[in-house]
């Protein structure tokens, strides 16, 4: 797939949506995108198109950057009838591994492939091109996206089969918001206990408590800068997936299940839409 000869098309530019639009343009390609909101469209750069139908019928390739499985299912509804035969959808959200399963049946009658491809790293990493890709699906198709997942940076990882990237995202958020909330709950700590906080997280840096959610977050607790990289609430939901996919098999998460409940209380303090590191305000809440 030559980048000058392939128009890819991107459905969805929200934070994650737009730093693959920028990559994705920046490496050659021609960039045809929709989203419900075209002034967030606008932004991204890429050319409009007036529906998901008419993304679908443009392109070989389709990327896909929504906010859960339900929308997903609303545009794969959208785009039958108009996908070409090998087509190739590749599928950005992080939601359920069996609605993956269950995608791949729904494009295979109209000769459309289907990957999960789900990124670990926030919209400022992809932008770096430092994004981690986690790619669930056939192995031939995997390989006939090279030049996209080229241009979109980072390491890209074909981790299974359909869903088995779904799963893994799953997994590497479970320990990344772990992370994340034990930052947090340490800067309050040494908040509370009167030391320096920038002295504190420098000395976390180069502790064994080392974690890369330091260098990303660490600085946007102390100085309560939330500007959005990657939203509190879509963790929030993305933690709820995770508890979903532990129950049939019985699997206690106590950590997880404690993590919800620090996001959903973060959540009715009003800061679903702020950056994710915006947790560690649950713990200023708590002592005022």
């Amino acid at each position: 797939m030559e980048a000058s000869a392939e128009r890819v098309g991107l459905i969805g530019t929200g934070l994650m949506g737009t730093a693959m639009a920028r990559r994705l343009l920046a490496a050659g390609f021609r960039v045809t995108g929709y989203d419900r909101d075209g002034d967030r469209l606008g932004a991204s750069g890429v050319e409009a198109a007036e529906s998901a139908a008419a993304v679908a019928s443009g392109c070989g390739v389709v990327v896909l950057s929504l906010p859960d499985s339900r929308v997903v299912e609303k545009v794969l509804e959208a785009m039958q009838g108009h996908l070409r035969p090998g087509s190739l959808v590749l599928d950005t959200t992080t939601g359920a591994p069996q609605d993956a399963v269950q995608f791949v049946d729904r494009l295979r009658p109209s000769g459309t492939a289907y990957l999960d491809v789900t990124i670990s790293g926030s919209s400022e990493q992809l932008s770096r091109g430092e994004a981690l890709c986690l790619a669930g699906g056939e192995a031939a198709d995997f390989a006939r996206c090279e030049s996209v997942f080229k241009a979109l940076g980072g390491n890209v990882v074909h981790v299974g089969a359909a869903g088995d990237g779904a799963r893994m995202k799953l997994v590497t958020n479970l320990v990344l918001g772990l992370n994340r909330a034990a930052l947090a709950e340490g800067l309050a700590l040494a908040e509370a206990m009167g030391l320096d906080l920038r002295r504190t997280l420098t000395i976390l840096q180069q502790s064994a408590a080392y974690s890369r959610i330091m260098d990303g977050k660490g600085g946007k607790m102390i100085d309560r800068d939330f500007t959005p990289v990657a939203r509190l609430s879509q963790h929030l939901k993305d933690v709820n997936l995770i508890l979903q996919a532990a129950e049939p098999s019985g699997l206690a998460l106590p950590l997880t299940e404690t993590h919800r409940r620090l996001l959903e209380q973060a959540e009715s303090l009003g800061l679903g839409a702020l950056d994710n590191s915006a947790i560690i305000e649950v713990w200023k809440d708590r002592t005022t």
